[in-house]
């Protein structure tokens, strides 16, 4: 099983090339920058966390900075967005941001999509709330066109390009992997139309990811395609995490990826040094 992380790098938290650095030194091979613009002063949407919200959401760097600095310190690590939140993002804006970077790093990029929780972010960038899931699709499938034709175009009901050229284009043929985030009723249809890899947050009351996993897989093969990834988000990193890892494996998951603290350099790499011995048990058999 491959294993990685997520992390709001901030302007008060451990920078993203030195993050990169120290989450490939430890071992780990994925990395992934969470993505919102702004924190609305009124806020009435509800964090799927609970709680308070924390002050990492407002401080984040923008995802394809982070993204561009922790590529250009590593050699191997793969880095993406986790998700970026794609309903408010210009497609053609996305396409080149991410093409580039593909190619820039030698084809070691990632495009983490979803719709967001926030309703009142997405208001503020004009996306309607209620649409926003449709307005993602659609700027997804953009995003696509541009990548993989020399003339792209497209036409829906929220996205009008007219016959265009841009480049570069990804090092990756026919594009990066586009990792779709999220694990609501609907998400296996947006993975199977859009995403190469599905990136859930597991939470209570869902099904058991072992019967989710069955059936990505059982409707992939119906539709004729490959099967997407499964890469799922783990917090925590006490002694039972290689349990849950464990869990994950024989469920079929692909990757684990493992959130870290937005802090400074020193807990971080606590907590990475933490997970690397976690991970180093379940990959020897032991306990």
């Amino acid at each position: 099983m491959r294993t990685g992380a997520l992390c709001f790098s901030t302007d008060v938290s451990v920078r993203p090339d030195v993050l990169g650095r120290d989450v490939e030194e430890a071992g780990f091979e994925i990395l992934l920058f969470p993505d919102h613009t702004h924190v609305p002063v009124h806020l009435e949407s509800r964090w799927p966390g609970g709680g308070d919200l924390p002050e990492s959401y407002a401080r984040i760097f923008d995802p394809f900075i982070s993204m561009s600095w922790a590529l250009s310190a590593t050699t191997d690590l793969i880095v993406g967005t986790g998700v970026a939140l794609m309903a408010q993002r210009d497609p053609i804006v996305t396409a080149k941001q991410t093409a580039s970077l593909d190619l820039l790093s030698g084809g070691r990029t990632v495009l983490g999509i979803g719709a967001g929780w926030s309703r009142e972010e997405a208001a503020n960038h004009g996306v309607v709330p209620a649409e926003r899931w449709a307005v993602m699709r659609e700027h997804m499938l953009a995003v696509k066109e541009i990548w993989m034709n020399e003339i792209a175009s497209f036409d829906g009901a929220h996205v009008h390009i007219e016959p265009m050229r841009s480049w570069p284009k990804p090092a990756r043929h026919p594009h990066p992997p586009v990792l779709v985030g999220g694990n609501g009723p609907t998400v296996l249809d947006r993975v199977l139309e859009l995403g190469d890899v599905w990136y859930p947050s597991p939470a209570k009351g869902l099904p058991p990811m072992r019967d989710r996993v069955a059936e990505l897989r059982q409707r992939a093969e119906e539709a004729g395609r490959p099967c997407p990834e499964v890469w799922v988000q783990v917090f925590g990193d006490g002694p039972g995490v290689a349990d849950v890892v464990r869990s994950y494996e024989d469920a079929g998951v692909d990757a684990v990826i493992f959130g870290l603290p937005s802090a400074p350099r020193d807990e971080v790499r606590r907590a990475l040094d933490s997970l690397r011995r976690h991970v180093a048990v379940l990959a020897s058999g032991a306990g």
